[in-house]
């Protein structure tokens, strides 16, 4: 709805608008027999700067100028950096609820806009959901244009685009994707954009309501989208190929496509020694497989499949499983419960009391259970080695994939044995190979095999090495120069 050009129907109809809240504020100044009034929201702007710039600027006005307008001249004498017009209701009530002040004036069908934000953000500090043991200690915040900058100020290059895209009908949440131009793909950027805008939701709260809207045509429990606090894995990111969102009053950021080799990955790689990092992958993927398959698989073998292990080995857990009442695949899903429980505790407990207090309640209930003849020690240590585990993966949406799959992989061995676990190793193989996001299959650079891109998979090379970014991603790879062509040259 357009907006009126009297001052009072203007105020009237913004305080109908949001029912007469007690955090509008309004005032009428009259100038050079004009009215002249500004409106704004104090549980988000400030008040100094409003006294500061806005009273002064309009006491302050100078006389009237031939063939000026009073509104020009108003317009025109406001010192502001940050300065728009608006002619609409939605747009106006958008703008003050961002922290803008809105200033009108009589016999003028558009209002002056200009930014007066309170600070009501956290400062720039260290990630708290990812460890960072070498590299920037920076991390994005709930202020957007802050979060924007952080990325501006480590790729300086007019290639870096942000485009803008507001969602939600009722929050009207600044979205805005990143990219570099020469690099991304256009068509990745427009299918991203296009999904973005068909997006007819309420409200956007945080960046994981974007992340679920968009894997809404492949739905899997693994991550397609990686969410990440740190500016220096998404700069990497972009650098490579990949796509940004960033979301507003939220400090993690989407990076797409992701395959399941990023989660493998820590943007601390690429800052110390590629013979440690090589070890530190490859640590990894075992762990992955550790903390998928060591439970199914001890009850795959204990339970139908005797005959594979060792005969002294078969004894000694044998001993160690007389007089337990419950069968092998209970006493396995019974004590995974009780570490998810823990878990969950642990997430929620106050950070002074959390850790403590499950590491101390694991080991009670631990050797409770074993000393009461529950279960047996080598579930204890079966249990603990796949909780363990999990623990070098610092994406929680990658932890809950594999926790899912877990239960499944239990189920199938304990009804069909090392039979049901094989078959539901190929159904994990063959679902996660159905995957793709952005035309890009999960298991890339695996499956399909792309030579060129294993150098940065498992295995990290050198930098020197790098010279190209990796081919499923862009079509533009060179990465750096070939120093000694340049010199033959």
């Amino acid at each position: 709805m357009k907006i009126d050009n009297n001052i009072d129907t203007i105020f009237d109809t913004i305080n109908k608008m949001n029912g007469k809240s007690s955090d509008i504020v309004t005032r009428v100044i009259e100038k050079k027999n004009y009215r002249i009034g500004y409106i704004f929201l104090e549980s988000v702007s400030s008040d100094d700067k409003i006294s500061d710039f806005l009273n002064k600027s309009i006491i302050n006005l100078d006389k009237k100028k031939l063939f000026d307008s009073f509104y020009n001249q108003v317009e025109n004498s406001i010192y502001s950096s940050n300065l728009k017009t608006c002619e609409t209701y939605d747009e106006m009530f958008y703008y003050l609820s961002s922290g803008f002040t809105i200033i009108v004036v009589d016999n003028s069908k558009k209002a002056i806009v200009i930014e007066t934000r309170e600070s009501l953000d956290r400062g720039v500090v260290e990630s708290t959901s990812e460890t960072i043991i070498r590299g920037p200690k920076d991390s994005f915040t709930e202020n957007h244009n802050k979060n924007l900058g952080l990325i501006r100020k480590r790729i300086k290059d007019p290639n870096l685009w942000y485009e803008d895209v507001k969602v939600g009908t009722r929050t009207k949440t600044k979205v805005t994707v990143a990219y570099i131009k020469d690099i991304v793909p256009n068509y990745k950027v427009k299918i991203i954009l296009d999904d973005l805008k068909k997006i007819d939701i309420d409200a956007i709260i945080d960046s994981g309501y974007i992340r679920d809207l968009l894997e809404k045509k492949q739905k899997s429990v693994f991550p397609k989208v990686i969410s990440t606090e740190r500016p220096d894995q998404v700069c990497t990111s972009l650098l490579n190929g990949k796509i940004a969102i960033i979301v507003e009053n939220t400090p993690f950021v989407l990076i797409l496509p992701a395959v399941l080799t990023d989660f493998i990955h820590s943007p601390e790689d690429y800052y110390q020694k590629p013979l440690n990092m090589s070890f530190s992958r490859i640590v990894r993927v075992i762990c992955f497989f550790l903390a998928l398959i060591t439970p199914a698989l001890y009850i795959a073998l204990m339970t139908f499949n005797q005959e594979i292990i060792p005969d002294q080995l078969l004894i000694s857990v044998a001993v160690q499983r007389d007089g337990v009442p419950f069968p092998t695949a209970i006493e396995v899903l019974l004590f995974v419960l009780t570490f998810e429980v823990l878990r969950e505790a642990d997430i929620h407990s106050p950070s002074f009391s959390g850790s403590a207090m499950n590491v101390v309640g694991a080991l009670i209930l631990g050797d409770a259970a074993v000393a009461a003849g529950i279960v047996s020690p080598i579930v204890i240590i079966v249990v603990a080695a796949t909780s363990i585990s999990e623990l070098v993966f610092y994406d929680v949406d990658i932890i809950d994939a594999i926790r899912e799959w877990r239960i499944l992989f239990i189920l199938a061995a304990t009804f069909m044995g090392i039979i049901g676990f094989v078959l539901m190793l190929i159904v994990f193989i063959a679902k996660l190979s159905s995957l793709e996001c952005l035309g890009t299959p999960y298991l890339t650079p695996f499956s399909p095999l792309n030579i060129k891109s294993l150098k940065d998979s498992v295995i990290k090379v050198s930098t020197k090495n790098m010279k190209y970014r990796p081919n499923y991603l862009t079509k533009n790879t060179r990465r750096m120069g070939d120093a000694n062509e340049e010199n033959n040259s």
